[in-house]
């Protein structure tokens, strides 16, 4: 590495910090921390890592910063991972039963990557790195395409839940989509030889750079509050069709237990019509039910 590009590299390092403590300032500021507890606690696991990762670089202790290094990029892939749901509840928090889901999918899906990294990191044999190495490279990956799946799921269904793309959950999954995606593509690079390692790290830095640009802007500026009154049809027919399936009326229903009910209240209002003298003297001949055939027939004997 050149001393250009290493004064370059450091120079987008040690930006790192500088926006990291404005968002964490802004977030503070304006309480957010409430709607985004776990995209704070990644801001201070960022700052953290650089405050001990930083200095075992310039020092040079290559030991102490392998260890520090992985053991910062396991909590930081927790949280990223834990970011991702509490954008998926802010982005459906008007629609309760579909985020209850999201929320089950949310558990379903932490595990199979748990077991897929488990999994990779049992079954590759590597020698350049130790099989829980292997493990959160694993679990970074997966963390890194749902980020990008996040963001275009956004991008796409943005108008279907009522989400402004000035939100906070939309510009922080923004963010981290556009990162990862750009990681991704440089990782790909990298492994296909098509780009060096420093080149690499250097864009790299710039793509995180611009994301803590972005975040900055979107916690800077007030969000416009979500128009509860807007007609939103087709999510509002997905609650109602899950909220169907999750409480089914019951078939003994009491609908009409209250019909029965309503009918003999009105029946006791209604008051008898008056009979005249001929009617009343035939109500009386035939008003003796089943008896009054045999009657008749015995008075004509």
């Amino acid at each position: 590495m050149s001393e250009k590009t290493k004064v370059l590299y450091y120079v987008l390092w040690l930006m790192h910090p500088v926006i990291e403590m404005g968002i964490a300032g802004l977030m503070i500021r304006r309480g957010l921390l409430r709607n985004f507890k776990f995209f704070f606690g990644y801001i201070l696991t960022q700052l953290l890592t650089f405050a001990v990762v930083f200095p075992a670089y310039a020092w040079r202790s290559y030991d102490a910063l392998f260890y520090l290094y992985w053991a910062c990029n396991a909590i930081t892939v927790t949280f990223g991972f834990l970011v991702i749901h509490e954008v998926f509840v802010d982005v459906f928090r008007m629609f309760h039963t579909l985020r209850d889901l999201g929320t089950v999918l949310f558990k379903w899906a932490g595990l199979v990557m748990l077991l897929v990294a488990a999994v990779v990191s049992v079954s590759t044999n590597s020698s350049n790195m130790p099989p829980l190495l292997q493990a959160i490279v694993t679990s970074q990956r997966c963390v890194r395409m749902i980020q990008v799946g996040m963001v275009l799921f956004l991008l796409f269904f943005a108008h279907y839940v009522g989400v402004s793309r000035r939100q906070h959950s939309f510009g922080i999954a923004l963010g981290f989509g556009s990162f990862s995606m750009i990681e991704l593509i440089l990782i790909s690079s990298w492994v296909g030889s098509h780009l060096d390692g420093p080149w690499m790290s250097i864009a790299n830095m710039i793509a995180y750079n611009s994301s803590l640009v972005l975040w900055l802007g979107y916690v800077a500026v007030k969000r416009p509050a979500r128009d509860s009154s807007r007609s939103l049809l087709q999510p509002q027919r997905w609650e109602q069709s899950l909220s169907d399936i999750h409480h089914p009326v019951p078939a003994d229903s009491l609908i009409p237990m209250f019909e029965g009910m309503v009918d003999r209240a009105l029946s006791r209002t209604q008051a008898p019509a008056p009979l005249s003298d001929g009617a009343a003297a035939g109500a009386g001949g035939a008003g003796t039910g089943s008896f009054a055939a045999a009657i008749r027939a015995a008075s004509k004997k």
